[in-house]
């Protein structure tokens, strides 16, 4: 897995994932990604556009991130997943949790 941050307009900042989001991508991004969510009162959109797979770890790691986020008074929403991964995000039940947004200026949006 590939993964890289950049900062947009108004302290938001977009994480960018690509690959599978397997035990094995997992692996190569988890540390990475909970460190980048970890900072106080901070906004993060999770681009999954390049994310091909997701496994139950993968969702995890979403879940987790996103409790520690609310817990610091921020806010995190995922962008525009692949169609296979967004049925399962939503058989999971993550949409319930973390909003799932279909483009870049809805999410920029949804973090005012």
């Amino acid at each position: 897995m590939e993964i890289n941050c950049e900062q947009l307009d108004g302290n938001i900042y977009k994480i960018n994932l690509k690959g599978r989001m397997d035990i094995l991508g997992n692996e190569d991004i988890d540390l990475k990604f909970s460190g980048m969510t970890a900072a106080p009162r901070k906004l993060f959109i999770v681009d999954l556009s390049e994310v091909n797979f997701i496994a139950s770890i993968g969702l995890r790691t979403l879940l987790l991130s996103a409790k520690a986020t609310h817990n610091r008074r921020g806010k995190i929403a995922i962008l525009n997943p692949d169609s296979q991964v967004k049925k399962i995000l939503l058989m999971a039940g993550i949409d319930l949790v973390i909003p799932i947004i279909d483009t870049l200026d809805l999410a920029i949006a949804a973090m005012h």
